[in-house]
């Protein structure tokens, strides 16, 4: 799927701080989140409400009212006038929100969508369905959250055993995976340095009212736990006779991301200083059953064949990578440098939120990139039932 139109200001993106599931977030509804941080957003970049004309929203896990849930986010962003689809797809929602926006883009130049993705995976829904056939009418009961952590219905299997497959498919030992975390904790840590210069530059914090003169603050990442090389090691498997561990996989989270998306013309107009990011094209892929950490690699080939190039033309890539196995299947595949990969960090190290992931990792992204004086990057990610997406942009 490839793009001539579509555009990002790069001073029109930004994420909250991510906060581990059943933290300071654990009782905010992710579109209240949604609405506290965007309309922060909107505001300290002096973005016109009235230049926005659709807005797409991202989320995975179902909240209280999400039924209307883009209207009325819509109207508690100033936004009356307005709507547009609420879209989900796991994993991968943030992708495929900014391909929705993108492909608006493509037939309307003036048009400006505004892209929100929210998610809080601490204290899901508990679902309850009816089912007369059941024993005395005893209906079906869902934990929307947990159930589908544990085992995808396709196959059975839950995501960690995808992590054992791919891990033992690439000859991949304990050592290479725990120096691989390792690494990515490192990156981490450079954004973090200098009093975190590198996320001011496009985190929004939190700042929610709570009850009478209470306000809920968070600035920064919460609940991330440092990594040591002794760490790591004296972790057991989490499967009998397996080489992944909980070192080596993300943790849920809860959190928040947004962009406005429209022509590169237009983008120009509105960030003049800071450039603009010119998306490419994008890919969606899936792998083979139970074997999920592939979907990434697939769906990255696919959107640099759409774009015409090669990972030889990419600066940097960045990753939702739930699992290490990710990045180094990704680099035994292509022979992408593991260095030039999430380069201040990745969803393994701060967490997953899911629907704001990848929007979040797209940030970083653009802002690696652009330090570096522009150039073209590959985001990719995989995504619950075996699949994965990928988006390829220039910064110029």
């Amino acid at each position: 799927m490839k793009f001539e139109r579509a555009a990002l200001p790069v001073g029109h993106l930004w994420s909250s701080p991510f906060v581990r599931w059943q933290g300071a977030l654990q009782d905010v509804s992710s579109i209240d989140l949604a609405a506290a941080v965007t309309n922060d957003a909107l505001d300290a970049r002096g973005i016109e409400r009235a230049n926005i004309d659709t807005l797409v929203l991202g989320t995975t896990v179902p909240q209280a009212s999400s039924f209307y849930a883009a209207p009325w986010l819509a109207a508690r962003l100033k936004l009356p006038s307005i709507s547009g689809p609420h879209l989900s797809q796991a994993c991968a929602t943030s992708v495929a929100c900014l391909v929705d926006a993108a492909m608006r883009a493509e037939v309307a130049p003036d048009a400006m969508s505004l892209v929100v993705t929210s998610d809080r995976t601490s204290n899901g829904p508990l679902l309850v369905y009816p089912r007369n056939q059941g024993m005395g009418g005893s209906p079906a009961v869902e934990n929307w959250v947990l159930d589908n952590f544990a085992a995808d219905p396709n196959t059975g299997q839950p995501m960690i055993a995808t992590a054992e497959n791919v891990a033992r498919d690439g000859g991949m030992s304990r050592e290479r995976l725990d120096e691989l975390t390792l690494l990515r904790w490192q990156q981490y840590r450079t954004a973090l340095a200098d009093d975190r210069r590198v996320q001011r530059a496009w985190m929004q914090p939190v700042r929610l009212a709570r009850g009478k003169a209470k306000l809920l603050v968070v600035e920064e990442d919460q609940g991330v736990h440092p990594y040591t090389t002794e760490g790591l090691a004296r972790l057991a498997p989490v499967q009998p006779g397996g080489v992944v561990t909980y070192g080596m996989q993300t943790h849920p989270a809860d959190g928040c991301a947004g962009a406005v998306v429209t022509s590169s013309e237009r983008a120009k107009a509105l960030d003049r200083e800071k450039g603009t990011v010119r998306l490419l094209a994008a890919g969606f892929a899936r792998a083979g059953l139970a074997e999920m950490p592939k979907a990434a690699t697939l769906a990255a080939e696919r959107a640099l064949a759409d774009a015409g190039l090669t990972v030889n033309d990419l600066a940097l890539a960045q990753t939702h990578n739930p699992f290490v196995v990710n990045d180094l299947w990704f680099h035994q595949r292509t022979g992408f440098d593991l260095e030039r990969m999430n380069v201040w960090g990745s969803s393994l190290i701060y967490g997953h939120p899911q629907g704001p992931t990848g929007l979040r990792g797209i940030v970083e992204l653009v802002h690696a990139l652009r330090e570096r004086g522009g150039g073209i990057g590959l985001f990719t990610g995989c995504a619950a039932g075996d699949t994965g997406a990928a988006l390829v942009l220039r910064v110029d």
